[in-house]
């Protein structure tokens, strides 16, 4: 009998119902991280050479950095409605073929 690999994974990150500051802090601590993440990356890439192609991780953190912006906007609108927010992040992880 031949045993299956599991191609897929689903990871509930984030689930509930939050006020705009709650909703503000996970969104931007999950922002930053990946922020954080790509700045490493750059770094890691121009240890062995100061001419390393970072186009990638520098794109990435510039539209991470807007999307905080956009986030930060989003949820001051929403303050002054005096709503809360509801948050479903699914992580989907996938192997590529």
């Amino acid at each position: 009998m031949e045993s299956q690999i599991k191609t897929t994974q689903k990871i509930q990150l984030v689930d509930g119902t939050f006020t705009p500051s709650e909703t503000a802090d996970v969104v931007l601590a999950l922002l930053n991280e990946k922020i954080n993440f790509h700045k490493l990356q750059r770094i890691s890439w121009c240890e062995g050479s100061a001419d390393a192609d970072t186009k990638y991780p520098d794109g990435r953190i510039a539209e991470l950095e807007k999307e905080k912006v956009v986030t930060k906007e989003f949820v001051t609108q929403v303050r002054h409605m005096g709503k809360k927010l509801r948050i479903n992040g699914i992580l989907e992880i996938s192997v590529e073929e």
